[in-house]
């Protein structure tokens, strides 16, 4: 090692489909997929972080387009590694049609789609709401400014 060298601050490691995911991308999504993990082996780069059910791992946007997402995860280095964590890698696949974070959910073994943050709060029941009897609605006859239902002209009125 020259002394221009730094030594790398994570181990890396790929899921096997990852490294399958890689090789069939494009070659220009393959070589900065390549650089920008470097950069973040290198603790140069970092990924923003997932949230919901993917909470945990992070995201790196590869091509200018952002088409193109890298999904992985920091995590213990196994005992025999020169690092305390690495750097894994679950996928690098288009992101059109959420088509990676929905990879990354099956090769994480989720039964089901991967949700956000943002999905759970939206189907989340709010605390404020009561679980008793709704309140009873006023005639609409009766809050003002309304007009009065109109009279059955087929039926006379008497006095």
């Amino acid at each position: 090692m020259n002394g221009g060298e730094r030594r790398p601050a994570f181990g890396l490691s790929f899921d096997p489909r990852a490294l399958t995911d890689l090789l069939q991308a494009p070659g220009d999504v393959r070589d900065l997929t390549l650089a920008y993990l470097q950069e973040v082996v290198n603790a140069e780069r970092f990924g923003l972080r997932l949230t919901g059910d993917l909470e945990g791992y992070r995201k790196l946007f590869v091509d200018s387009r952002k088409d193109w997402r890298v999904v992985y995860g920091v995590r213990p280095a196994p005992e025999m590694s020169a690092h305390q964590r690495e750097i894994h890698v679950v996928a690098v696949r288009p992101r059109a049609g959420n088509d990676v974070y929905d990879e990354v959910g099956r090769r994480l073994g989720m039964n089901r789609r991967p949700l956000s943050a943002r999905t759970h709060a939206a189907r989340a029941r709010s605390p404020q709401l009561t679980t008793g009897n709704p309140a009873p609605r006023p005639l609409p006859s009766a809050m003002p400014g309304l007009p009065r239902p109109a009279h059955n002209a087929a039926r006379p009125q008497t006095r």
